[in-house]
């Protein structure tokens, strides 16, 4: 049986939630207290060095800890529906939007809150090494985010996903990224009505409720 290592508030766990209801995979799933810190136990250490969720625990004894390797595992043992492309150019336009959403959404929102939260304190990066923030990085991070959600707008406008032409691993990535972006006060504004309309037509599916 394949084991999610999960934390039911944290962004990265969510999107290989997603993916694996999308996928239809069933799974069993642990609960790592990020709160309180479980992720530093040596206990899950010893399973996952870099002291992160998600980590997913394959059939075959594989400790997948990154939302790549884990996108990549499922679509391979689990071909359908296929979420990364078919086509050379599907793929190619999947793994870009991929790309830039993590950079431009999801690392812009957790410079600005790993840099601004007291909880977060020497934990500016996450992993197993302790990082000071940096306040000036918070505000260039919410400077980002809000780039960011212009940039997705601005693609909606004349496409109804955000890569190709019908639902792949992008937007469930970009699901996550609007969503995460509530913890630094930011979302979809006037401005952003294809932004809020996918949005709408995302919530429709299932998955998005995890």
């Amino acid at each position: 049986m394949i084991t999610l290592y999960d934390c039911a508030t944290a962004p990265s766990p969510r999107r290989a939630r997603i993916l694996l209801a999308e996928k239809g995979v069933s799974h069993e799933t642990v609960q790592v207290d990020l709160r309180n810190g479980e992720q530093m136990s040596e206990a899950y250490r010893s399973m996952n060095p870099q002291c992160t969720v998600p980590m997913l625990h394959t059939e075959e004894g594989l400790k997948l800890a990154d939302n790549a390797a884990i996108a990549a595992y499922l679509e391979a043992r689990y071909p359908e529906p296929d979420l990364l492309g078919s086509s050379p150019k599907e793929k190619a336009e999947i793994a870009s939007w991929n790309w830039r959403i993590e950079f431009e959404g999801l690392m812009a929102i957790a410079e600005a809150l790993r840099n601004s939260a007291p909880a977060m304190a020497n934990r500016a990066l996450p992993g197993p090494v302790d990082y000071a923030q940096i306040p000036e990085l918070a505000q260039r991070g919410l400077v980002r985010v809000q780039h960011f959600f212009d940039a997705l707008n601005e693609r909606l406008e004349a496409h109804a996903f955000v890569a190709a032409d019908r639902f792949s691993i992008a937007d469930i990535t970009a699901v996550v990224a609007v969503d995460f972006a509530r913890v630094v006060k930011v979302k979809p504004g006037d401005r952003h009505p294809h932004l809020q309309r996918w949005r709408l037509a995302m919530g429709e599916r299932a998955s998005m409720a995890l």
